[in-house]
């Protein structure tokens, strides 16, 4: 499989057509197996991927020790082409309880300090505020990275989560490579107002949660039992009659993918490659075999009858829950 290139907004860097989210090795979805994860990354590296995304708080600094283990263990030619993009900003305290996120100029340097040690590299090539921090104007925070990029600590300024209006206040501030955020087939509120802002203004997009978090990946069961440390257990969109709904829509996205002989999460992943060059899939595989299948996208081509038919059975609004729990959607800037 050759590995296709795109570019992170006109001022980011190139990287692979997919890029590998490495969350779910560290926290949020029960249980990792270390060895696997890292093994996972590897496996990444070596089929082409280039992106590797983490934030600083994914286990309070363990996901990005994890990658800094799978990067020192990688064989050299590997780990030069690898690409950090870094979230910070989000205040946790030893229970793993959220308390809100720091966007103050001196904790962005303060948070890029504990990261390149965390990850062992000179550098971070993207980074970004996890979300906007509302007691700070995101001109000091995107101006404190610009600093570390003048510094040579980081590559580039990213964003994540974050509406139209403070997209177009940060780009005025420094050159912004692309704005991390939600994208999926039941969750499409960035074609309204974001998508049309960052394609303007010629940023890029790393969408998250392309499988809803397991959720339309054809692989989550409707009787499955979630550990009380997983993310899902508490999602409007894992609960009740919203999960029934849910798989529901799934199921009619079988029907598609079967009819081309590739797996619903494959089909997923290649609607969201479909939306554009502009857009770099991140998918959370946290087993070789799951990334093996995710790789399988890069092989479907979907035309305007498959595109047609996925739009037929899984209409945008389509899903029943929003996509986080209450207390967390008051945090999002792009959902105001």
């Amino acid at each position: 499989m050759t590995m296709r290139t795109r570019t992170l907004g006109t001022t980011g860097p190139q990287t692979s057509a997919l890029g590998l989210g490495c969350m779910g090795m560290s926290a949020l979805y029960g249980d990792a197996d270390r060895a696997e994860s890292i093994a996972t990354i590897h496996a990444a590296l070596e089929a082409g991927v280039t992106l590797l995304d983490t934030g600083d708080f994914y286990a309070m600094g363990h996901n990005e020790m994890l990658i800094g283990e799978a990067l020192r263990t990688a064989p050299a030619a590997l780990r030069e082409q690898a690409l950090t993009s870094v979230k910070f900003g989000a205040l946790r305290d030893p229970e793993g309880n959220w308390s809100g996120y720091d966007g103050r100029p001196a904790a962005v340097k303060n948070f890029a300090a504990y990261s390149l040690q965390r990850l062992g590299v000179d550098h971070i090539d993207v980074y970004r505020i996890a979300r906007l921090d509302p007691d700070v104007p995101i001109e000091e925070t995107v101006g404190a990275i610009a600093e570390l990029i003048e510094k040579g600590y980081v590559r580039h300024v990213g964003l994540s989560e974050v509406g139209a209006d403070t997209i177009r206040r940060a780009a005025a501030t420094a050159p912004v490579s692309d704005l991390q955020i939600e994208y999926s087939l039941i969750s499409r509120g960035i074609e309204r107002d974001i998508l049309p802002t960052t394609r303007e203004l010629g940023i890029g997009i790393t969408a998250y949660g392309v499988l809803s978090r397991g959720l339309i990946s054809g692989h989550f069961a409707r009787d499955r039992q979630l550990a009380a440390n997983d993310f899902r257990a508490h999602s409007p969109r894992f609960q009740g009659e919203n999960l029934q709904h849910n798989l529901n829509l799934v199921e009619a996205l079988r029907k598609i993918a079967e009819q081309q002989g590739v797996t619903v999460a494959q089909t997923a992943i290649a609607w969201v490659l479909s939306r554009g060059e502009d857009i770099v899939p991140l998918v959370g595989a946290r087993t070789r075999e799951r990334l093996s299948e995710s790789l399988g996208a890069l092989d479907v081509t979907l035309d305007a009858a498959d595109l047609a038919a996925i739009e037929e059975a899984v209409p945008a609004d389509a899903a029943a829950g929003d996509r986080y729990p209450t207390a967390q959607m008051t945090h999002l800037d792009s959902e105001r």
